[in-house]
């Protein structure tokens, strides 16, 4: 039997998550190559800091021939809701939402892909037991993340999360991104319009990041020992980690270290890491190699 034909477009689906205050709506893009299309196989795509669903355009439609793939913005990101209070805006909040979406979704095997804040939501959903997980993740993919987060990667993001500017248009915004991205590796104009035109939403005569800017509140708050605390409770997350695990790595990333890109090969789910030359934080999953990498992973 022939696969289906991939998408073009995602379809865009909202999901009720509850919180203190209400609740809140998560936006999910569906790649499901047809209205009715309904595969068991699952994948989930998360993005990082502050970035939205639509980064994983390019990995989605290379995979949704093989699987239902669906990409989140995650709470205060993209075209999900903003929360009513920025204490809410962290890892187990997050992971409790992506925890209903699966629920709803109900898929019968279930693989994860998440770039930097999307891995660090992947170990908690992975690594914190009894979790009412419809079906325990087969296979995670760690992009460029891992238990221990470098401090000066922290201090770097630090110093631009949170600031969602004005710019006078798309075009300067994909530039602007691009002067606080370069770790992100090589991309073609192209590529990187794409990256960015969902990044922005229209503000006045132009446009302004599409984030909350009370996402970075939590954030800027870190400090040395309460990233040393962070990084002991995600270790104890990743060494439950029962998943097939990869990682991902930029060779010249400045958040995830190669000694503990090598830790991370010799304990927990004993993960593969797989490097990527010229490329920093963090691969943008849009370069053939890196696709490649992630469709043979989850398929061959």
């Amino acid at each position: 039997m022939c696969a289906p034909p991939t998408m073009t477009e995602p379809r865009l689906h909202h999901i009720h998550c509850p919180d203190p205050h209400g609740g809140h709506r998560m936006a999910y893009w569906d790649w499901s190559a047809t209205a009715s299309a309904q595969p068991s196989h699952l994948v989930v795509c998360v993005h990082g800091l502050t970035r939205q669903g639509r980064d994983f355009d390019t990995l989605a439609a290379a995979l949704s021939a093989h699987a239902r793939v669906v990409s989140v913005d995650v709470v205060g990101r993209g075209q999900s809701d903003w929360l009513k209070d920025p204490a809410g805006y962290q890892i187990p909040a997050y992971a409790a939402d992506l925890l209903v979406l699966l629920n709803h979704l109900r898929p019968q095997t279930v693989d994860w892909i998440g770039t930097s804040m999307g891995g660090l939501i992947g170990m908690a959903v992975c690594g914190t037991a009894g979790l009412p997980l419809p079906v325990p993740v087969r296979k995670l993919v760690l992009n460029d993340v891992g238990p221990a987060i470098q401090w000066q990667a922290v201090q770097r993001i630090g110093s631009y999360v949170g600031q969602t500017g004005y710019f006078p248009s798309v075009q300067a915004a994909a530039e602007a991104l691009r002067a606080i991205s370069t770790g992100f590796g090589p991309h073609t104009p192209e590529q990187w319009l794409a990256l960015s035109r969902h990044m922005v939403k229209p503000q006045g005569d132009g446009v302004t990041l599409h984030y909350d800017p009370a996402i970075g509140q939590a954030f800027k708050s870190i400090t040395p020992e309460a990233a040393a605390q962070g990084d002991a409770a995600l270790w104890q997350l990743y060494d439950q980690i029962r998943a097939d695990t990869l990682v991902f790595r930029g060779a010249e990333s400045d958040l995830l270290s190669p000694d503990t890109a090598l830790a991370m090969t010799q304990r927990g789910p004993r993960a593969r890491v797989k490097t990527f030359p010229g490329v920093g934080h963090a691969p943008t999953l849009v370069a053939p190699d890196q696709v490649q990498a992630v469709k043979h992973f989850l398929f061959a």
